[in-house]
């Protein structure tokens, strides 16, 4: 079980992870030791994976976002997701149920990007079919993952 105080502890690094422990543990309202140790602990169990920045892709003019639905020979799954999860462009990869066999999804310069990663992807053995879809507009888009507390 997470307790209350692990929450809060993630949460304020969801908020800013280059907070020092001594700030988190005043926002927290508990000692610094014990947020030094509940970090390490999380850190230690793989909860928390790491500290990176939050980009913003479009700034560095990735604006055209794809979700492309995969369907691959079977057998092939994990090996075909983990060659195009590779790929530069690509943000995530997922196994799904229905009617396609993963999801992969892409942040491109422009369409000329996107084709060329396209037509690498189709070029691969196991890949039989894929359907493109482009984002319009972005509602929301979040990595961090928040607690309830």
């Amino acid at each position: 079980m997470i307790d209350k105080l692990t929450t809060r502890i993630v949460n304020v690094l969801n908020k800013n992870a280059r907070l020092s422990f001594r700030e988190i543990a005043k926002e927290t309202k508990t000692s610094v030791t014990a947020v030094i140790r509940r970090i390490k602990k999380l850190e230690e169990n793989g909860a928390i994976m790491g500290y990176v920045p939050l980009i913003n892709p479009r700034y560095f003019g990735f604006d055209l976002i794809a979700i492309i639905a995969l369907r691959i020979s079977k057998g092939k799954l994990i090996e075909t997701q983990e060659v195009i999860a590779r790929y530069p462009r690509v943000m995530a990869v997922y196994d799904i149920t229905g009617e396609w066999d993963s999801i992969v999804i892409g942040y491109f310069k422009n369409r000329e990007e996107l084709n060329s990663m396209i037509k690498k992807v189709l070029a691969l053995p196991c890949v039989e079919r894929t359907v493109t879809h482009i984002v319009l507009n972005v509602v929301k888009e979040d990595r961090r993952f928040w607690l309830d507390e």
